[in-house]
């Protein structure tokens, strides 16, 4: 006679899954305390690139002088504040793969939160044909990347329902 036994089987992580389980490891190495985010680039179910919230190399960083912060003026008249002593995770991946010759080219792009506007630009730009973001993000910005995605033919998917607000705004 057989005996039955149950064993837990293990459940494999889909590919953005697994990709954005990488771009959250990432974000550890972020170095502004008010957006710990990073990006990493797939392709072919290939890790090529990887890029975090950090000041340009050789820069200091916000962890250990302090912010950088800019009012902004949106287009509905409110204001906003931003550290502009850091890069984007976005700007950031492309940049290493630029600089390493790797070609991203019909790549997928995974971050923490909807692109701003100009790190939209270099997604276009650099070809990602796909962004997959954990959340959304406050503000015209996400809409206006959102747009902009839309118009180039990107496709564009955010996995939850959350939206990312800073408490410094």
């Amino acid at each position: 006679m057989s005996k039955t036994t149950s064993v837990n089987k293990h459940i494999r992580p889909s590919w953005d899954e697994y990709f954005m389980d990488i771009m959250e490891a990432a974000s550890k190495r972020s170095t502004c305390d008010r957006g710990r985010s990073a990006c990493v680039i797939a392709k072919g179910k290939v890790l090529l690139s990887t890029g975090y919230v950090g000041s340009p190399k050789g820069m200091p960083h916000c962890d250990d002088i302090g912010h950088l912060m800019k009012e902004v003026i949106n287009d509905d008249g409110t204001s906003s504040r931003h550290c502009m002593r850091t890069a984007h995770a976005e700007a950031n991946a492309i940049a290493q793969a630029a600089r390493h010759g790797i070609a991203i080219e019909g790549a997928t792009l995974y971050c923490r939160m909807t692109p701003c506007r100009n790190c939209a630009m270099l997604i276009v730009n650099s070809g990602i044909a796909r962004v997959v973001a954990q959340m959304d993000y406050h503000g015209s910005s996400a809409a206006e990347s959102k747009e902009m995605f839309k118009m180039a033919g990107v496709e564009f998917c955010i996995l939850t329902d959350s939206k990312c607000n800073y408490k410094d705004k």
